[in-house]
């Protein structure tokens, strides 16, 4: 473990992992210093939180004048890396780290990283209950909402960490080397903070920049962009795929998901006992299978929780049925390809909820993916015209305007006959309207109970 001790410690960034950081620093003897654009009487809960670890805030303005003091700099997820004190930093020599990578500094234990653009969460928690019912004490932490620091000190060296890993996290790493990493797709997302595809492609695969020959990597076969990552892995390829493949992997055979690790083929159970809907979701069994396949946990662990695993919240979470209307929140559904995903999950007319937060995506193969499923269309936030002018261009014109969730939810209902299913799935983030995609979420399912009520 790196030694902090009196340690000027730089945090930029008030949220959920900037002050686990400070919180883990502090205990480890650091001075710790935490900065946010934010002006105090916007943080006042964040600060009561820090009051009683002795931390100094600088708060309100750019944290440039603070670098001359310090020892090293720890940014949060949401801080881009190519903001101006960034590069001052480095200009004075000071090391600039993520709050993923400070964790795995402190982290003693063997780390499973997933990432991709989506599933991400379903993945990591399913593995995470796989590796816990085979025996191990097991801690999820990461993108999942629990910041990876905060844990960390509490982590023993048997222990198994499994990390959800955004590309925001993986920008900030340097050392960061998970024993089994897994990549499960990558589409278009974060272009607002990325800039580019190809920008957005090489953070991804910094997940195994540092791995060698002694570590995995699980690569989904059926995703042409992942393949070209494969020439560059230094660890072990494991894959999973929806079509048959040879060793090492995870794969669907005559309707089963089967496993082969080089010691033969193990069937786990068949497609249809996977209880999480959605062919995505079986990518997501599949990946899983793979990881706990490098892990050597046995064929009926994996089929157990398999089979009785419900998903995570927020993605593609059945709410309620009232007169006949099936609910579905899928407020995780942050990109187009995530949307998508849920309306393919769908059985029946569907009425989807969209917009918020433009994140420099295009929406085209979202209103393609409508195919007759989708008969309206309900649009909010920032991206709301973006979508009516995408949509308009391609032919649909079932949609309507509305500038609130309790608004959209009122309107969907009106429009819906009974059988149909109404879906909020924004294919954009929440942050122009909402703190997090799960209090959008939640005010969805709470505007869903009152039309009950």
């Amino acid at each position: 473990m790196e030694d902090y001790r009196d340690k000027n410690i730089l945090i930029v960034g008030m949220a959920r992992s900037g002050i686990a950081s400070a919180k883990t620093l502090q205990k480890l003897g650091a001075r710790v210093y935490i900065n946010d654009l934010k002006p105090a009487d916007k943080l006042k809960s964040e600060i009561e939180e820090l009051r009683t670890y002795g931390i100094n805030f600088h708060l309100g303005k750019s944290p440039d004048d603070l670098l001359y003091n310090m020892d090293m700099v720890v940014v949060s997820p949401g801080v881009p890396l190519d903001a101006p004190f960034v590069a001052k930093a480095r200009n004075l020599g000071l090391e600039v780290i993520g709050e993923m990578e400070l964790a795995y500094r402190l982290c003693s234990a063997p780390i499973i990283a997933i990432t991709g653009t989506n599933g991400k969460t379903t993945t990591t928690t399913l593995v995470g209950k796989i590796i816990e019912a085979a025996g191990y004490t097991t801690h999820v932490v990461g993108n999942i909402g629990v910041p990876f620091s905060g844990k960390v000190l509490d982590i023993k060296k048997d222990d198994i960490v499994v990390v959800e890993a955004s590309s925001f996290q993986l920008e900030s790493i340097d050392r960061f080397k998970p024993y089994i990493g897994a990549i499960l797709n990558i589409t278009e997302d974060h272009l607002d903070r990325h800039k580019t595809m190809e920008n957005y492609l090489y953070i991804k695969g910094r997940i195994f920049k540092n791995q060698d020959e002694t570590d995995y990597m699980v690569i989904n076969a059926d995703n042409h962009i992942l393949r070209e990552f494969i020439p560059q892995i230094k660890g072990k390829v494991v894959l999973f795929s929806k079509g048959i493949l040879k060793a090492p992997g995870a794969w669907i055979e005559d309707g089963a998901i089967v496993i082969d690790m080089g010691k033969g083929k193990k069937r786990i159970c068949y497609v249809e006992d996977v209880l999480i809907p959605g062919d995505h979701n079986l990518e997501n069994a599949l990946a899983a299978t793979a990881i706990a396949g490098i892990m050597d946990i046995e064929p009926k662990i994996i089929e157990e929780t398999l089979r009785t695993f419900k998903g995570v919240p927020h993605r593609i979470e059945f709410v309620a049925n009232i007169d006949g209307v099936n609910f579905y929140n899928d407020s995780k559904g942050t990109n187009p390809d995530a949307a998508i995903r849920a309306i393919k999950a769908m059985k029946g007319p569907t009425i989807i909820i969209a917009g918020g937060m433009d994140k420099g995506t295009s929406f085209d193969s979202f209103i393609e993916s409508f195919e007759g499923k989708i008969v309206h269309m309900v649009v909010l936030g920032e991206a709301a015209d973006k979508l009516i002018h995408t949509a308009q261009k391609m032919g649909f014109s079932n949609i309507h305007k509305v500038d609130g969730i309790e608004k959209a939810v009122s309107r969907a209902f009106s429009l819906a006959k009974q059988g149909d299913n109404i879906l909020l799935s924004p294919a954009c983030a929440s942050w122009d309207m909402f703190t997090s995609y799960e209090e959008r979420g939640e005010i969805f399912k709470e505007a869903v109970r009152a039309l009950r009520r």
